[in-house]
């Protein structure tokens, strides 16, 4: 066998090393996810490999679309597929709360079926559209190194892949996908980065824009993790000084030694702050670099300015020499 196809299942392939292991996927019906589901098929036969179709109720017929995309998984060959309806709040931008109830859906499958991994069809187009994406908010390296491969049991293993091969594949398989009309509505961001800068970049730049992208994804990511890396030691090593708690064992506050900060890197001890935040109750993602560029002048610029408020009620003040992180009443 030749073509994109076979290399689609050349990159599930290592993944699926393990019999008699229960695998997920999701698939939206796009090119993507149908040609990892023709490969996972190919390469899955002795395990369970399940499909989950998420209807995020978004379109009048979104209810037909997951019909449509499990009957197209039965004619590949599944026949057990799993769908749920996505209950969408809409908080922080329509993307990022689909997302966020998609990936509650699909954890809940994984506790359900004890899954090995769930394997997700991100391509190297979508990873260099995210680095595009994060240089546009401005919110630092591990912003711009785009998704992992491996995220705990989320496995994205098209990454070296580009969209080209996946609806090559399809047409080589016979597959028609369901073309999403999201993906063509320039309110988005993402897809006016797909669909015009791109574009645009390929045109006056060269043919390997997405490959260099993708790349710098990949090596942006090894700075990001060794960082983080130094952030989560000192964390851990300084943790029971940080934490002051209540007479019942609750966090109270958390307290940073200004002068025991201020030996570290400013990008380690920008990530320190980022945990401790969190650590006190800030909403996870919420924080971006002003917020805490607005902290880290505790350090560098103090002029005894007053209380800053972060997402979460969380406030943070310096008191003489300690950063104090607590809880807004």
């Amino acid at each position: 066998m030749s073509g994109q196809l076979w290399q689609i299942r050349k990159a599930v392939r290592p993944w699926l090393i393990e019999s008699n292991q229960t695998y997920l996927f999701g698939c939206s019906g796009g090119a993507d996810s149908l040609a990892l589901a023709i490969a996972l098929f190919a390469e899955g036969k002795n395990s369970k490999v399940i499909p989950v179709v998420i209807d995020h109720g978004l379109q009048i017929n979104s209810a037909e679309v997951t019909e449509q995309t499990l009957q197209t998984l039965k004619k590949i060959g599944y026949q057990k597929c799993e769908s749920a309806k996505a209950n969408i709040e809409i908080t922080d931008g329509l993307e990022a709360s689909a997302r966020r109830a998609r990936y509650q859906i699909f954890n809940e499958f994984i506790d359900s079926y004890n899954a090995k991994y769930l394997f997700l069809a991100h391509t190297k187009n979508d990873q260099a559209e995210n680095v595009i994406l994060g240089l546009l908010r401005g919110s630092g390296t591990r912003s711009l190194s785009g998704m992992p491969e491996q995220n705990g049991k989320f496995i994205r293993p098209l990454l070296n892949l580009s969209r080209a091969d996946t609806e090559a594949a399809c047409v080589e398989a016979g597959v028609t996908p369901w073309q999403d009309p999201h993906n063509e509505d320039e309110r988005f961001a993402r897809v006016k980065i797909r669909k015009r800068v791109i574009p645009n970049l390929i045109e006056n730049v060269g043919e390997r824009v997405v490959d260099s992208l993708a790349r710098s994804a990949a090596l942006m990511r090894l700075d990001a993790d060794a960082l983080d890396e130094q952030a989560n030691q000192f964390w851990n090593e300084n943790l029971k000084d940080f934490h002051k708690v209540d007479k019942s064992g609750k966090l109270e506050s958390i307290e940073l030694n200004v002068d025991l900060l201020l030996k570290l890197h400013r990008a380690v001890r920008a990530r320190v702050l980022r945990l401790a935040i969190y650590k006190m109750g800030a909403p996870s993602g919420s924080l971006t670099a002003d917020m805490i560029f607005a902290v880290e002048a505790f350090f560098t610029d103090w002029h005894r300015q007053g209380v800053t408020s972060l997402p979460g009620n969380v406030k943070v003040l310096r008191n003489s020499g300690t950063i104090v992180l607590s809880k807004s009443d």
